[in-house]
């Protein structure tokens, strides 16, 4: 085995966050909670299913209002929002200021819907909607925290729905998907190629 090539590579300073000098792909969600007498959205991108089953996951931090719903209502919504909504992704993330909560600014603001098993709002026209109940929290990624719930209820477009008599490539291609590129940077996907798994893998 060869060792690394020095010349190419710098070697990152791991006693400060790293992510901000590289580009890295993730997805960009929306998750809608209860807050208070209103609701709030925020925008993320680091979360993912929680392994094969139905649970779903995302990072926030307690100092969120997000975090704080979640731990009081016990479950929050996600929404995947279609690359043509990218504006309506970045105004979920409105700061609160004096005399105007985030909840009267986003209700104004953005095209909303509710979810149909909580009282929770849902961006209107995204492709792929969850339901979720907390299953945990786990603190302690420094200020972070993993924020964990198990998938109630699930609304897929009929587009982007997999059937097997659709061709992917053409699915994708005709209706793509949004991408986030950290920081600062989205995508829309769409041209995909099929995985070139071994032999007899199986998941």
């Amino acid at each position: 085995m060869e060792t690394m090539q020095d010349q190419k590579f710098v070697e990152l300073d791991t006693s400060m966050p790293i992510w901000d000098h590289m580009f890295t792909v993730a997805p960009l969600i929306v998750v809608g909670t209860k807050e208070q007498d209103g609701y709030d959205l925020a925008p993320k991108h680091m979360a993912t299913p929680m392994g094969f089953d139905n649970f779903f996951g995302f990072v926030c931090t307690p100092r969120h209002g997000t975090y704080q719903n979640v731990k009081v209502t016990g479950e929050f919504t996600v929404s995947f929002p279609t690359p043509h909504q990218i504006v309506t992704a970045s105004l979920s993330a409105l700061p609160r200021t004096d005399g105007i909560s985030k909840s009267q600014q986003i209700i104004e603001s953005l095209p909303l819907i509710k979810a149909t098993s909580m009282d929770a709002p849902l961006i209107k026209d995204a492709y792929l909607y969850l339901e979720c109940e907390l299953f945990k929290i786990i603190d302690g990624f420094a200020e972070n925290s993993l924020i964990t719930g198990r998938v109630k209820k699930a609304y897929v477009h009929h587009d982007y729905m997999r059937l097997s008599e659709l061709d992917e490539q053409d699915q994708i291609r005709d209706n793509p998907l949004l991408a986030y590129i950290a920081y600062g940077r989205f995508a829309e996907i769409h041209k995909t190629f099929a995985f070139p798994f071994p032999k007899d893998f199986k998941r």
